[in-house]
């Protein structure tokens, strides 16, 4: 059986993905944002911060709109999203007020963070890391 790189870098960020995602939901649910998870996390971290289609996140995601509007809903519910009428049937999908503190929230932690692995790792190591993946993203063009 041959060992394959492209494996082994598939499980290695998707699991640098999973352990951030985690790490920021349990920092914020430490501070009180008691509905927060990663998955939706994962969500919100999608979106645009304007307006925002169902449809268009369904595509983005790659996912059922029924999907989306299951979770959109729940995001209502909690105060971080409201859906407006639009013209036609769609409605649009905003961050509410609640909703863009959390996520400047996020990006503090994740400010923070940084700061923990230049520590760690060095700046440069982290530096060259990020550009080396964002070279295997472009390599990975559709056009492949």
């Amino acid at each position: 059986m041959a060992d394959s790189q492209s494996l082994r870098l598939v499980f290695c960020t998707a699991g640098v993905h999973d352990h951030i995602t985690e790490y920021v939901a349990k920092r914020l649910q430490q501070e009180g944002y008691d509905a927060i998870s990663p998955s939706m996390l994962n969500f919100l971290g999608t979106l645009d911060c304007g307006v925002n289609y169902g449809s268009e996140i369904a595509r983005r995601l790659n996912v059922s709109r029924q999907m989306v509007a299951k979770t959109v809903k729940e995001l209502c519910r909690v105060g971080y999203l409201e859906q407006v009428q639009a013209k036609g049937k769609q409605k649009q999908i905003v961050f509410t007020a609640s909703g863009e503190a959390l996520m400047s929230r996020v990006r503090h932690l994740l400010v923070q963070l940084d700061e923990v692995l230049c520590k760690r790792l060095g700046e440069a190591t982290l530096n060259e890391t990020l550009s080396t993946l964002e070279a295997i993203q472009a390599l990975l063009s559709p056009e492949l």
